[in-house]
C-alpha cells in the first residue's frame, strides 16, 4: 500500500465514523480491513452491532478468524485500537493479535480522556506488527468526537 492509498482508505473510515450514533464515555471510531490486493474485506465502526461494540471488533468480526485474506492485510483505525476495555473480555488489541494481521494504520492515538495510558500501538508493535499513523487526518478523526473533546 502506498501513503495515498493509506490515505484513501482512512478517509473511508472516517466517513464511516460518522454513522457511529453519539455516545457519553466512547468514542465514534470507523475500521475497514484491507486485503493485500486492495480490496476491502470488512468494515465496522463503534457500535454498529450493540451499545458496546468497537469498530475494530465489529470489522473483524465479519470474518472468519482464519480467513487467509487477513494475511497480508491492513486494518484502518480512525483511533488507536484499545488496550483496555471493561464492557468485553478482549480488546481491540487483542483481537488484532489474534488475527493475521501484521499491519495496523491509525489517524490518531488514543487520548487520556477515558483510558489513562492507552498502549495499544507499543503492544501491537511488541508484537511484530506495523503501525503506522496519518497525523495529517488526525483533526478529521478527532472532529467526529468534538461531543467528548469540548
Amino acid at each position: 500500500m502506498t501513503h495515498a492509498d493509506d490515505v484513501t482508505w482512512m478517509e473511508r473510515a472516517i466517513e464511516l465514523s460518522r454513522k457511529c450514533p453519539p455516545a457519553e464515555g466512547a468514542f465514534s471510531v470507523g475500521a475497514i480491513i484491507v486485503g493485500v490486493d486492495g480490496t476491502e474485506l470488512a468494515n465496522g465502526y463503534s457500535r454498529e452491532t450493540d451499545a458496546h461494540v468497537h469498530a475494530e471488533e465489529s470489522a473483524l468480526a465479519k470474518l472468519p478468524q482464519d480467513d487467509p485474506r487477513l494475511a497480508g492485510a491492513t486494518l484502518y483505525s480512525t483511533l488507536e485500537p484499545c488496550s483496555e476495555r471493561k464492557s468485553r473480555p478482549l480488546t481491540c488489541t487483542q483481537l488484532i493479535l489474534r488475527s493475521p494481521i501484521r499491519r495496523v494504520v491509525i489517524a490518531w492515538r488514543e487520548p487520556s480522556l477515558l483510558v489513562a495510558d492507552c498502549i495499544g500501538v507499543e503492544l501491537l508493535e511488541a508484537e511484530g506488527v506495523t503501525v503506522s499513523d496519518l497525523p495529517e487526518l488526525a483533526t478529521l478523526a478527532r472532529a467526529v468526537n468534538d461531543h467528548l473533546l469540548r
